[in-house]
């Protein structure tokens, strides 16, 4: 049983997530939170295998929750739920240890899936949120503390298939999808997701797919427009 707790400062938000998990067998929602505080105060006490976490909310921000849960409960998995007024929190969300980041009106067949993915190690995304984020990332950065660099070229250890995987996690696709497309084991995919970690420096999924993004490694996917215009400047 994945046990969830849902964070989110509007009431019908809150009762729209129980109501869809409540027809999940596999899903319990452990309990609710209208704030950030309320929402450290569960977590330490119900220990929850995932968090849903608004962003915006009073008392406490989902930022700060997720900073104080992550070194509370490390092994919780934070899913920030995004709108589109939340582009400044996101960047920072990601640093604090957010693992996931879903639009709120994310599919409720996709949102279950991202629950599932999310417990099981994996760090779910919305297209958009992830977008939003590579643009954020960017330009929150200083130096190497974002873990892009405008300039970066993709690591040349990199092997071709390692850089297939990694235009995957660009393009939001869990382990199993990797393997159905590649036709390989899912241990396998796993292996290649963690050389990728050590081989760029970046230390989770999330980081992996915005550097994807960013520098063009996502299928289809020109790199991040934010980026190419630092590169210009720092290029000048």
């Amino acid at each position: 049983m994945i046990r969830v707790l849902v964070a989110d400062d509007q009431h019908l938000v809150r009762m729209g997530l129980r109501m869809l998990f409540e027809q999940v067998p596999d899903i319990e929602v452990l309990d609710e939170a209208e704030n950030g505080a309320e929402a450290v105060r569960l977590a330490e006490r119900l220990l929850p295998d995932v968090v849903l976490m608004d962003l915006r909310m009073p008392v406490m921000d989902g930022v700060t929750a997720t900073r104080r849960i992550m070194a509370a409960c490390p092994a919780a998995r934070v899913v920030a739920l995004t709108t589109f007024d939340d582009d400044e929190h996101l960047y920072p969300a990601l640093t604090a240890g957010a693992r996931g980041f879903l639009v709120k009106d994310t599919p409720p067949g996709e949102l279950v899936d991202a629950v599932r993915r999310a417990a099981h190690g994996e760090a779910p995304f919305s297209r958009d949120a992830l977008d939003r984020l590579v643009g954020q990332a960017v330009d929150a950065r200083t130096g190497a503390s974002s873990g892009i660099r405008a300039e970066e070229p993709l690591t040349p250890a990199i092997t071709p298939r390692e850089r297939e995987v990694l235009g995957m996690i660009g393009n939001g696709l869990s382990n199993k999808e990797i393997a159905d497309r590649l036709h390989v084991g899912v241990t396998t995919v796993k292996t290649h997701v963690a050389n990728l970690m050590a081989k760029t420096g970046r230390d989770n999924r999330v980081r992996l797919a915005v550097h994807a993004v960013a520098t063009g490694t996502a299928e289809g996917r020109p790199p991040s427009a934010t980026l190419q215009g630092r590169a210009s400047k720092d290029h000048a």
